[in-house]
């Protein structure tokens, strides 16, 4: 089934200046639905693929194992081996990524019309038969390991990991998705197999693919490539409340200067106030030099580089979170200035000049995300994720534009809450002790 969706003129920075995006949303005989932008322009094809679930889907015990698993993909599948696949691959042109995250699992692939059939066969080998041969998981746990060994020497990675645990216990959202040492070195081939068999799965897959192949066409490509995929996956993760009250929490580590990260219980992607909390954040620490914190700690004090804060509203739990960076005996006039700028734009609201220059720089910056094939592709497949209409794309500007001083400000009121930040800070901090 191919059913007409919408046509828009976008700004598209790829092949020419301005394009007009005809999504369309294709049924394959299998039952597989996806989001097509077709441009016969160039001959080339971006597909981009998400399942839900994610790294969150590891089993009890097996911290690691989706990351692995995934990791593992593109190192043999049918009857090749890693060197061989790769070879393949290359010859054809065709680039493949397999990637995992808390909530999801992703595929991307940029193929030439002329090899599309035989890149999309070995794609389909790289998904429905993995080897995982004893070799290629031993090379690629030596690299997990290597990465979880950095990360404990990373003042950053330590902070994050120091404030995801607090905050969410032994919720998957808690652990790193890479797993431990431990438990890294522990996993076996059947543990990568389960992973395998839980998440790459289509029940709840999406697929965004924009370039050179109709509608039909994509049908029976989709029915090839993801038919024989296990048909459910395992049960998603519940949802887990934020846990981590307001206080400071100190994690010593030698250097020079110390890594603070912070936040409290952030707000839903599909809360109606989700726009005015996004630009509210672009005022407070997500608009680059021109937010409130960059002056206020940089600007003013040269107490950092850079101040940063962001909305992650994962799909079972959401937080309002910052990172910051300064001299171990600045590090608490830092976090003083943060706590009071919390407090000011939570009591006092933000100007109109400040909302004003947040919509000019939001709706500015939206279409330069629009810049080829496969972003395009990408935005097709978050859109689906996050349940938002095809017709997003066009209104999307005018849902920020139409927030107001009044939603925001009462949005600041509700949301930002300063004693209920807590700050983990990694380094030797002069003056701060963990207050619990």
């Amino acid at each position: 089934m191919i059913r007409f969706l919408f046509t828009a003129a976008l700004s598209v920075f790829a092949a020419s200046a301005h394009a007009e995006v005809e999504i369309r949303e294709v049924t394959s005989p299998g039952g597989i639905n996806a989001w097509l932008v077709e441009d016969h322009e160039i001959p080339f094809l971006a597909l981009e693929i998400q399942i839900k679930g994610g790294a969150s889907l590891d089993l009890p015990g097996a911290r690691g194992a989706v990351n692995l698993m995934t990791g593992l993909l593109e190192e043999g599948s049918g009857d090749m081996d890693a060197r061989t696949f790769q070879a393949t691959r290359e010859g054809l042109a065709a680039s493949f990524g397999f990637d995992v995250y808390d909530d999801s699992f992703s595929v991307s692939a940029r193929v030439l019309s002329e090899n599309r059939g035989e890149a999309m066969a070995l794609l389909r080998d790289a998904l429905v038969n993995p080897t995982f041969d004893n070799d290629a998981v031993e090379r690629v746990r030596a690299q997990v390991l290597s990465i979880i060994a950095s990360d404990e020497k990373n003042p950053n990675r330590l902070a994050s990991a120091a404030f995801n645990l607090a905050a969410f216990r032994d919720h998957p959202y808690g652990s790193s998705l890479n797993g431990t040492v431990e438990s890294v070195g522990a996993l076996t081939r059947e543990d990568l197999i389960a992973a395998h068999q839980n998440v790459v799965t289509r029940d709840r897959i999406y697929v965004g693919a924009v370039g050179d192949i109709t509608a039909a066409e994509l049908g029976a490509l989709l029915d090839d490539l993801l038919a024989d995929l296990p048909e459910t996956s395992a049960p998603l993760s519940p949802d887990v409340p934020f846990g981590l009250g307001g206080g400071i929490t100190v994690v010593p580590f030698e250097t020079p200067q110390s890594v603070a990260y912070f936040g409290h219980q952030g707000i839903k992607r599909d809360d109606e106030d989700f726009f005015a909390a996004y630009i509210l954040n672009t005022i407070l620490g997500g608009g680059g030099f021109e937010s409130r914190l960059m002056q206020e700690v940089r600007e003013k004090r040269g107490l950092t580089y850079g101040v940063y804060t962001h909305l992650v509203p994962k799909d079972h739990g959401e937080m309002m979170i910052g990172s910051v960076a300064s001299g171990n005996d600045r590090i608490g006039e830092t976090i003083a200035v943060i706590r009071d700028e919390w407090a000011r734009l939570s009591a006092d609201g933000v100007t109109a000049e400040e909302l004003d220059g947040a919509k000019t720089y939001l709706t500015g910056a939206y279409p330069l995300r629009f810049d080829g094939n496969a972003p395009i592709a990408g935005i097709l497949v978050g859109m689906q994720m996050q349940d938002l209409p095809p017709d997003y794309v066009i209104n999307r500007n005018a849902l920020v534009e139409a927030v107001t001083l009044d939603d925001v400000n009462r949005v600041a009121a509700e949301l930002l809450r300063p004693d209920d930040l807590h700050f983990v800070v990694v380094g030797q901090p002069v003056g701060l002790e963990s207050t619990n």
